[in-house]
């Protein structure tokens, strides 16, 4: 494969294409409402009408209006289908020419998407993520074969350094300054993992975009690999995400065939594998060394720090570790520049953002905005706002580790630093939003329950404490509770914080502190 070879997919696959395409959303959220037999029904009405030399109708990835799906869009006309049923087939493709349509029409213009700035999810809803000749005519795997053929190893640390994309897995840790540390560790050889155990309630970005845009992430893990001296990959993925892991393996295939993975890819020196290790469903696998356990074959747990992944990680080699949407920005950075991306956002917090915003909300599904954007613009404007005229009462991000912010603080910018100054974490991207209806207390308990139970209970501050904060919030939710029950749940949230072993524990009573803080009058009000 060279750059040759590439441009000659991008343009058989341009040459193929009907001049009008129906989208239709195949990811799981649309899959679960019967997206694939809508697929179906709209190719039979296709043929049925004798237009398939002029329409094709493609399965894609998510469109992020999950909350009104199944969505079906008409390209190039732009134009949006919501809610739509197997029965709807018929009338959507006549509309194409102008018959009538019943069906429920979208708005592209409305707040959900004309105030998103799409870099991870740029191809979400607009090509098929089963086809690597799709990706390739979006531009895709031409930044690998630029930072390959165009730039040294350093060159590509220093683009990504100078960037300043962050993590995206919830700490936020300077990409560059990881992919450095990797490069100068010194093995006999290294690994890159893509972290996509997204174990978080109510989030799914990274789910979505396995789904969507599996080779995008490839991309960035080959370019990583390049960087950093790697020749094997691993991506570990839930258990719970079949459709995500299919489409993963068919990449993975597709891009082996065209020699994108595996020896001297694009005439190089680079010999790079990619295989896909499933996990359990165990919450703490997301901490990084918990995954590395996972993949060498252990139990999923986590170990003291240092030595850190970048020096000693998988089978005690050298490895850089990032997640789905970390790797998703890759391509896009090399392909548009550092200064490009770092002019987007904040100044201490570059780029986009997914969000998954569910919960309380009109408008649920995925969101990608500049950081910097305040979680009122976020719930009011994209979300919405609370459902049947209701008020929203706070938003939680972070998911369980994340604190419940309380709508007085909604013109808090959204990035790194302001979400920590009010007690919460951007984390990987989940954002639940409660309404008057919420009880806080109530909320906090379920969140303490979900991390007692996903302890690994190595350490015994998180095995312990969790059990005890649950049995506190249990008393007080049943009305028990004295003052002094609330001072030792503040006690004792601290001292679970600063003592636990890995960020699970530690960040576990974020949710606890964080309505303590905001909503005293609904503890104080269950107490006697």
């Amino acid at each position: 494969m060279d750059l040759h070879e590439l441009q000659q997919i991008a343009r058989r696959e341009r040459d193929r294409r009907r001049r009008i395409r129906i989208h239709c959303c195949t990811s799981l959220g649309c899959h679960a409402s019967n997206s694939v037999e809508i697929k179906r029904r709209l190719e039979e009405a296709v043929t049925a009408a004798g237009l398939e030399s002029e329409i094709e109708v493609v399965g894609v990835g998510c469109m992020g209006f999950c909350g009104h799906g199944p969505l079906v869009e008409i390209d190039p006309e732009n134009r949006l289908y919501e809610h739509v049923r197997p029965d709807d087939a018929p009338s959507i493709v006549a509309s194409i020419h102008g018959g009538a349509c019943t069906v429920q029409r979208g708005d592209k213009n409305h707040p959900f998407f004309a105030r998103q700035y799409m870099i991870v999810r740029k191809n979400g809803g607009k090509i098929d993520p089963e086809r690597i000749e799709e990706y390739i005519a979006a531009g895709g795997y031409r930044s690998l074969y630029r930072a390959i053929s165009e730039m040294t190893p350093a060159e590509v640390i220093d683009e990504i350094t100078r960037s300043g994309l962050r993590g995206r897995g919830g700490a936020g840790y300077p990409t560059g300054l990881k992919w450095a540390t990797v490069a100068k560790s010194r093995g006999d050889r290294k690994f890159v993992v893509c972290n996509g155990d997204e174990g978080d309630p109510g989030a799914f970005m990274d789910r979505s975009v396995l789904e969507s845009d599996p080779h995008l992430v490839l991309e960035g893990m080959s370019i990583a690999a390049y960087a950093v001296g790697a020749d094997q990959g691993y991506i570990y993925v839930r258990g719970e995400y079949p459709l995500a892991i299919e489409r993963l393996q068919k990449a993975i295939i597709q891009a082996k065939k065209h020699s994108l993975l595996g020896s001297q890819i694009f005439d190089s020196a680079l010999d790079f594998r990619v295989d896909i290790r499933v996990g359990a469903g165990a919450f703490v696998c997301g901490e990084e060394t918990a995954l590395i356990a996972s993949i060498e074959g252990g139990r999923g747990q986590p170990r003291p720090r240092p030595p850190y992944p970048a020096e000693s990680g998988l089978w005690g080699k050298p490895t850089l570790i990032n997640n789905v949407e970390t790797f998703a920005n890759i391509a896009s950075i090399i392909e548009r520049g550092a200064a490009w991306y770092s002019s987007i956002g904040t100044e201490t917090s570059k780029g986009t953002k997914v969000f998954a915003l569910t919960g309380k909300i009109c408008n649920t599904g995925l969101v990608e905005v500049p950081m910097g954007v305040t979680l009122r613009e976020i719930v009011e404007d994209l979300g919405g706002g609370a459902p049947d005229g209701g008020t929203v009462k706070a938003v939680q991000t972070g998911g369980p580790s994340g604190g419940c912010i309380p709508a007085s603080l909604f013109d808090t910018p959204v990035d790194y630093e302001s979400l920590a100054k009010v007690g919460s974490i951007m984390g990987s991207g989940g954002m639940v939003v409660m309404d008057e209806a919420t009880n806080m207390v109530e909320l906090a308990k379920f969140y303490m329950e979900f991390c007692m139970d996903e302890s690994c209970g190595k350490c015994i501050p998180c095995r312990v404490g969790t059990v005890q904060i649950h049995r506190l919030l249990e008393k007080i939710t049943a009305g028990h509770a004295t003052p002094t029950d609330i001072e030792h749940l503040h006690a004792l949230c601290q001292l679970v914080r600063e003592t636990s072993l890995c960020g699970l524990g530690q960040s576990a009573p974020n949710p606890v502190i964080s309505t303590l803080k905001y909503f005293p009058e609904e503890y104080d009000a269950l107490t006697s």
